[in-house]
């Protein structure tokens, strides 16, 4: 039913997308090849929404209204300005002080709920990261919200509650919304929709990890790693190079190697990986925090190895975009 909602509703904005001629348009900053419609995210916000709705009714458990209400106030303003871009291009700064007070009114809401001040910094800081992370990430087709939908699963599958019905939620709204961006993207999610994303995926691992304890909420960073570690250094790498690392780019690893094998293989590729990470996350879920961080600590080095390959390979093949 929520995937059936979250289909409909990106056909809905695909039309008013060609209607309004909100359009990415190919360029040497872009991974595709043809104008495109872009905002077919806000279906996925509409079906988080319901989600939420859902939980705070107490459909599938008891629920924090507080923690709750500011899920769905977080959310908003994430996806707000997110579709405010898709439409105008804002500055990066304003986007970047309204995803912090999205992030501040959740972390204030899971502390006022009985959560450690360490974890509700760690989710404000999580929010801040993982918006932009996605963001950065939403450039071939189908990652974003496979990616989404993976961690999404991963985290129905181990939270209860209200909690529970929001992954799910979640994961059927990019299930509904990937037919119409992969293989072939007849739309895209826009900012509207990778902000959202990374949003809620750090907002359920603070609700994860308020129920698990730190040792357990480690284990988030193995199937967030594909993500995690090739955003990181790419950005990293433009920062130590003195570019201007906020404005669009086509070097990170993924497009890199898309540039060489196609969108669809990379974003299988890219899901193998997180599966992968999401099994060993199951596996490890009841030993001790040393145990989790040497396991997350090897991980991180093979997939860093990876990223550097591929970017070798990249350069090396002639392709190399903005660099």
């Amino acid at each position: 039913m929520l995937a059936a909602a979250a289909a409909l509703g990106t056909w809905l904005a695909r039309a008013y997308a060609v209607h309004r001629d909100l359009l990415d348009h190919p360029g040497e900053r872009r991974s595709h090849s043809t104008a495109t419609p872009r905002g077919g995210g806000i279906a996925i916000v509409a079906v988080l929404l319901l989600g939420l709705a859902g939980a705070a009714a107490g459909l599938a458990g008891p629920v924090h209204p507080g923690v709750a209400g500011a899920f769905a106030v977080g959310l908003a303003l994430v996806a707000l300005v997110g579709l405010l871009d898709d439409h105008r291009p804002l500055s990066p700064w304003l986007r970047l002080v309204v995803h912090a007070v999205a992030a501040a009114v959740f972390a204030l809401a899971l502390w006022r709920a009985g959560g450690a001040w360490p974890l509700a910094a760690a989710v404000f800081a999580a929010i801040l990261v993982l918006v932009n992370v996605w963001n950065f990430m939403d450039g071939i087709n189908g990652i974003a919200a496979s990616q989404a939908l993976l961690v999404a699963a991963g985290l129905a599958a181990a939270l209860d509650g209200g909690g529970f019905l929001v992954a799910l939620a979640l994961a059927a709204a990019c299930a509904g919304f990937l037919p119409y961006n992969f293989p072939r993207a007849r739309i895209f999610m826009g900012d509207v929709g990778s902000g959202a994303l990374g949003f809620a995926l750090a907002a359920l691992g603070g609700v994860f990890g308020a129920g698990a304890g730190p040792a357990s909420g480690l284990l988030l960073f193995l199937p967030l790693s594909a993500f995690l570690v090739d955003a990181g250094l790419t950005l990293g790498r433009r920062v130590v190079r003195g570019e201007r690392w906020w404005t669009p780019h086509v070097q990170h690893a993924y497009q890199a190697w898309a540039r060489r094998v196609g969108h669809v293989p990379v974003t299988l590729a890219y899901g193998a990986w997180t599966v992968a990470g999401l099994v060993l996350a199951w596996a490890c879920r009841d030993v001790d925090a040393v145990f989790i961080l040497c396991i997350c600590a090897g991980w991180y080095t093979g997939a860093a190895s990876i990223w550097w390959l591929l970017q070798r390979h990249g350069r090396s093949g002639g392709e190399t975009g903005t660099e």
